[in-house]
Parts: structure tokens; sequence; C-alpha cells
């Protein structure tokens, strides 16, 4: 199936995830599993996504998080297995992300062999803490030889950045293409994209 989904419920502290191995396109919402933080099922027939540690140990870590995707989408793909981040080129990155999407590094053969999962979500966890990055201010990360993640404040808005990942993924891999040595966006212009939408005197669209 290609990928996941979950919604994180602070205030009754559970998980909604998809089920393992059950195809978008017949599942219905009485098959999304529900768990708690530790992962034992509240509610639900199915044995919940195989990735479900990854997404609980990113809940664990940071509260403001209440939705995360999980895909094998193309061209984000594509950078994950060639274990290199996103670059920031031009606006339609930095309307969304405040820098360039942070690839992992590899897992070793003793994270694999063991809590495989588990220890996906902490590289991920690792990516983020070395790299001094706010997950809410680049939500989306590449996990080597794997592919992406994203999350938001809401179920939502970690789709969307799903989807805008992609788009940016894309375009980053024909600008580069197009110029080997491109560099990365002006550091003025990036932070004047991100801040106008994101940022505490933010005043794009109507509010």
């Amino acid at each position: 199936t290609w990928g996941n989904v979950s919604a994180y419920d602070p205030e009754l502290k559970v998980v909604a995830i998809k089920p393992s191995g059950v195809e978008y396109d017949v599942m219905q919402v009485e098959d999304i599993v529900i768990l708690d933080l530790d992962g034992k099922i509240i509610e639900g027939e199915y044995k919940p996504s195989s990735d479900t540690p990854t997404h609980l140990e990113i809940y664990k870590n940071d509260p403001r998080i209440r939705g995360i995707v999980h895909t094998h989408s193309r061209w984000a793909t594509l950078f994950a297995q060639a274990k290199i981040d996103i670059p920031a080129l031009g606006t339609t990155h930095a309307d969304y992300f405040f820098g360039a999407i942070p690839c992992t590094r590899c897992l070793t053969t003793q994270e694999i062999e063991g809590e495989y999962e588990r220890e996906t979500g902490k590289v991920i966890l690792e990516t983020y803490h070395e790299r001094k990055i706010d997950p809410l201010t680049i939500p989306a990360v590449l996990v080597a030889s794997h592919g992406p993640f994203t999350w938001g404040i809401s179920p939502e808005e970690a789709v969307h950045n799903a989807v805008v990942l992609e788009e940016i993924a894309m375009m980053a891999w024909h600008d580069m293409i197009l110029d080997p040595n491109l560099q990365p966006m002006q550091e003025a212009l990036l932070h004047k994209h991100y801040l106008r939408k994101h940022g505490p005197g933010a005043y794009y669209g109507q509010k």
C-alpha cells in the first residue's frame, strides 16, 4: 500500500492509524486502528501499520504534532534513495519549509535487525536534534534508502505537506539537472517567504 497515515488526539492520548496491508480504495472508517502511545490496541479488528512504532516515537517526542504521513512518492523517495537533502531552491519550497528537507543517516545493521521501525523514528528525531531543526518549521524528512515522512498540527496539514513535498522534490531534481552547480536560494528570500506565512507577524492570506 506504499505508506500510511495517522492522527493523534492529545486529550485522549490515542493514535488512529491505517491498518497494515489494507488497500486505501477498500478501507473503511471502521478499519482504522486506535491505540495508545505505548502501542496497545484500544479499538480495531486489524493489526496497525507496521510503521506504527515510527509514528509513536515522533508523537511522544513532540505533542504539537497531530498528524503524520509516510509515503513512497516518486520524487521525494528519489532523494531519499540518493541519501541527499532536498535543497531550498525557490519560493514554492520556502512557503512551506524553512530550509532544506533533511535526509537521515543510514540505519546501522544493528538498528535494522533490532526494533527497526522504532529505530526509524529515533533516527528521524536524532536528525532534527543534531541539526537543531524545529520539526514544525521543516515538517518533512527523508529516511535514507527508504522514503519521506511528513507531519503537521493536524492530519490534514500532514497530508498537504506530503503533496507539497513531492512537488518541490520534482522541481528540485529538474533544477539540479539544469544546473548541477545550483546554489540554494537567498537566505533573505527564504526568510521572507516562510515568515510572511508562518512567522509571528505573518500577513499572508485572509485573517
